[in-house]
């Protein structure tokens, strides 16, 4: 009789269990029901839609990309709320291009690309942003989340590959996570030292509910047991994939956060330029960075009047002729200086690694960064004071502590006098015969001469850009796009575009060598289509001459060197551009050519003028690596 009881209650508690599962079960069921019921109502919508508004609420004006399949959605919502979308020939461009954007605005630079190749493609723009200290968003497509890792099309490992060359990899797993994750993207790559940042999109979180939905389900009803497991597993998996994807959502910029000077290291600084004799200023591109304006930057500089070196995106800073822009004799200036203050520059391989310094000098460094701030410190130089802080707020804070301080006239007159010597070597040698073919000094010093006020030069190539770089005058600040310190060749076609997008009414300048040319010379066909009028000076000498300079001489050969005087100019109208050819025997039209490509830029129409250009000894004992 105990026994019957015993199983009774067992029996009674096994039941009630099964009652409650059962009841659980179905409310779970009526709750996903009512959750699929309100997808399917909001089965137009898609991720794509969430990844446009975060973007808008952000002020991105731009999008760069190469179409594919995997990221149609974020396009068609970006333009469909008025983000202008633009589409290149290679992927390295969408990147160079919002590169050059993320510079010239002061705010995140945007590109978009599908999955695998078209993000490999991406690699070495990726890795120059990090070096030249870009906010770049790189947005890239995926294979759904359920076939990672199951042979899905251009399915690889895409995280681990960008891990390394950005400060921030996040893969999206559900819609729900979208905003999120962008909104910490954008404010990650402005945070502290900027650089780029990667976002993964998954093909599932950007097309909408109804076009997963089929993808998912099965073509015929499931049989069996295990038939409706899976089943049961996928429609789980897509009821999370879409849980909560349409909730309101906070899509404002979170606060971005920058290193800064501590007042007693401003202070400390004051103290010793009071003191000094012979200071000078050493200005990177950081210095160019927000919060504080270039415009004030340069105004803080002139105020102070000290001497300025100016390298990278720093470079026109201070105008076509200012008494304090000091652009030759670096070395020179360095060894007599009693005060060097490093804004933003970096003693790597462009310092000679900080051997440039003299010990003897009282060295202030200040940079965002502390491995770069302290660089090669440990070998070849000492900062008296090292600064991680953010090198333009830092100068106008120093400025302020030095009301009524003037920097010794007869210092800055003198290191003047000595450039404007070398100047005038400079425009001796311009002068100078070569062989059959054009000096390329003189058409870089008639360029100099007819530059527009408003112009903005991009630098890409090697021989001919370093001789441009001593040449050319960038006419005021943010006027003056090279690739920074990983010295990459192809950034020409992105950057002007970036470039012409931001300021659409300048005359924008690439300047090529005849070997850099080819990364994007297809990108004229991208000017062409966007209606983007660039002006491109092609230093043609047939050869990587920068690199043969030294093998031949060293190595005796001057194999993989040679190039051909190819017809750029013919290629150029191939694309929709005006193609002009310059040589010797046209040595007296290089103004009317020059104007004539300002013409056509005037008139909406890019152009490229193809200049044979023979050898001289300009930068001999320059060096490549």
């Amino acid at each position: 009789m105990g026994c019957c009881c015993a199983f009774e209650c067992a029996a009674l508690v096994v039941v009630t269990a099964l009652c409650m599962a059962a009841a659980c079960f179905v409310r779970k069921l009526g709750v996903f029901y009512q959750l699929l019921h309100k997808v399917e109502s909001d089965s137009s919508r898609h991720g794509g839609e969430l990844v446009a508004e975060v973007l808008r609420a952000h002020g991105v004006r731009f999008v760069f990309t190469l179409v594919g399949g995997h990221v149609s959605p974020v396009l068609t919502a970006s333009e469909k709320l008025g983000m202008r979308v633009v589409d290149v020939r290679h992927e390295a461009t969408a990147v160079f291009a919002a590169d050059a954007v993320a510079r010239l605005s002061g705010t995140v630079g945007v590109a978009v690309v599908t999955a695998g190749p078209g993000l490999t493609n991406t690699v070495t723009a990726v890795k120059n942003a990090q070096m030249a200290e870009s906010p770049v968003l790189l947005m890239g497509g995926a294979a759904a989340t359920l076939l990672k890792g199951r042979g899905a099309l251009q399915d690889i490992d895409q995280l681990s590959l960008f891990k390394p060359l950005c400060k921030l990899c996040i893969t999206v797993s559900t819609v729900r996570e979208i905003v999120p994750a962008i909104r910490r993207a954008l404010a990650t790559a402005q945070s502290g030292t900027p650089g780029p940042v990667f976002v993964e999109l998954p093909i599932d979180v950007l097309y909408p509910y109804h076009v997963v939905q089929k993808e998912l389900a099965p073509k015929t009803a499931p049989k069996g047991l295990m038939g409706k497991i899976i089943n049961w597993y996928l429609l789980n998996h897509l009821r999370n994939l879409f849980a909560g994807a349409w909730e309101p959502r906070d899509m404002s910029p979170l606060p971005i956060q920058r290193p800064m000077a501590t007042p007693e290291q401003v202070q400390s600084c004051v103290e010793l330029v009071s003191r000094a004799k012979k200071p000078v200023f050493l200005l990177g591109s950081q210095a160019t960075l927000p919060p504080v304006p270039a415009n004030q930057i340069r105004e803080t500089l002139e105020h102070l009047g000290i001497p300025c070196f100016l390298g990278g995106m720093a470079r026109g800073m201070l105008g076509r002729d200012s008494p304090i822009h000091i652009r030759q004799n670096r070395r020179d200036a360095l060894k007599e200086a009693d005060l060097v203050i490093l804004l933003g520059t970096v003693c790597d391989f462009r310092l000679s690694y900080g051997r440039v310094l003299s010990r003897k000098s009282t060295i202030i460094a200040v940079n965002r960064d502390r491995s770069q701030l302290l660089k090669n410190s440990d070998m070849f130089w000492k900062p008296t004071v090292a600064v991680q802080g953010d090198p333009g707020s830092f100068l106008v804070s120093l400025s302020a502590g030095l009301k009524g301080y003037k920097c010794p006239e007869e210092w800055a007159r003198d290191l003047k006098q000595g450039d404007e010597k070398k100047e005038k070597t400079n425009s001796e040698k311009a002068e100078e015969e070569t062989d059959q073919h054009l000096n390329p000094l003189k058409v870089l010093h008639r360029l100099d001469d007819l530059l527009a006020d408003d112009s903005l030069i991009v630098a890409d190539g090697g021989d001919f850009v370093g001789s441009a770089a001593y040449i050319l005058r960038p006419r005021g600040p943010l006027c003056w796009l090279d690739p920074g310190a990983f010295g990459t060749l192809g950034v020409g076609g992105g950057f002007a575009l970036g470039a012409k997008l931001c300021r659409p009414d300048s005359e924008v300048w690439i300047i090529y060598g005849d070997g850099s040319l080819g990364f994007s010379m297809a990108e004229f066909d991208t000017f062409t289509r966007h209606k983007l009028p660039i002006i491109a000076l092609v230093g043609n000498d047939a050869c990587w001459s920068q690199i043969a300079r030294e093998q031949v001489p060293m190595l005796g050969s001057n194999v993989a060197c040679g190039l051909a005087f190819t017809d750029y100019h013919v290629v150029a109208d191939g694309l929709g551009a005006r193609g002009f050819l310059l040589g010797k025997e046209k040595e007296s039209q290089i103004d009317e050519v020059i104007k004539a490509a300002q013409a056509e830029s005037k008139q909406g129409r890019s152009s490229l003028i193809n200049t044979l250009i023979g050898k001289t000894n300009f930068r001999e004992g320059s060096i490549s690596v």
